[in-house]
């Protein structure tokens, strides 16, 4: 098992390992071998702190959001003496009141819109996983306290997940704002699979745009690459501070996540 204090699955914008320094003095990097396949994972050291990162879109090429080897990226994780797991997504804004550009997101439920993705480890026996809470109750409580402090601005609510590569159109946005507050690609099935394993797994999510339609203006992929370099500084003082309450995460029921699950 690796030592380490927190597990981090960085999304786009930390795919190349020279852009993922956080104030350390360099990185050790280790491929897992998994049985869906292998994940590379960048392991930090600063300020006493060991954090892992696996970069989620790595590859020859950036990996679009529904070729992303999930299972893979989630079972790389039992290799470290660590079940936390931040997230890291960005996402654009169905509520141009609630959850502006540049601002942050943390997600508290789910729905799922994806199509075509695998959504679990047990293909061999049926387990009916509860999702009541899907994301871990002490990290988001975390996390919510230490952007309050900051005085960075953030709401809570419900993250709509899409299949993605495109954009969607302005008939689905019309159709999603009935139900969700954010729409991203990236965290299905991440989450499902992580609580499947007894991870404790939450996600940050840097509000990079307004979603199709929502605004006049067409929708590039600068605007959203903008505004995750604007967040770089505040994601890394969250990562660090995530890293230095691991201690501080009590036993929950994530870890317990299968109990009573299986027929």
């Amino acid at each position: 098992m690796i030592d380490v204090d927190l597990i981090v699955i960085g999304g786009v914008g930390f795919t190349n390992s020279e852009k993922l320094s956080f104030g350390s003095n360099g990185y050790e990097m280790k491929k897992i071998e998994t049985p869906y396949g292998t994940t590379l994972v960048h392991i930090f050291e600063t300020i006493g702190l060991r954090i892992a990162i696996i970069p989620r879109h790595f590859g020859t090429n950036h990996v679009p959001p529904h070729n992303i080897n999930y299972r893979a990226n989630i079972w790389a994780t039992k290799s470290f003496a660590c079940n936390r797991v931040l997230a890291l997504n960005s996402v654009g804004t169905m509520n141009e009141i609630k959850n502006l550009p540049g601002t942050f997101f943390i997600p508290n439920d789910f729905i799922d819109y994806t199509k075509s993705r695998i959504y679990t480890f047990f293909d061999e026996k049926t387990v009916h996983l509860d999702m009541t809470d899907p994301y871990c109750a002490q990290m988001r409580s975390k996390l919510n306290s230490f952007l309050g402090n900051l005085g960075t601005k953030f709401s809570e609510g419900t993250y709509v997940c899409t299949e993605g590569p495109r954009f969607e159109t302005k008939a689905e946005i019309k159709m999603l704002q009935q139900f969700g507050d954010v729409v991203g690609m990236t965290g299905i099935p991440e989450v499902i699979l992580a609580r499947e394993i007894g991870l404790c797994y939450c996600s940050i999510c840097t509000v990079t745009n307004y979603a199709c339609g929502i605004s006049t203006n067409k929708l590039t992929i600068d605007e959203v690459i903008e505004n995750i370099e604007q967040s770089k500084d505040t994601l890394a003082e969250i990562i660090l501070h995530m890293a230095k309450q691991s201690d501080t995460i009590k036993i929950c029921a994530c870890q317990n996540s299968i109990d009573g699950a299986t027929l």
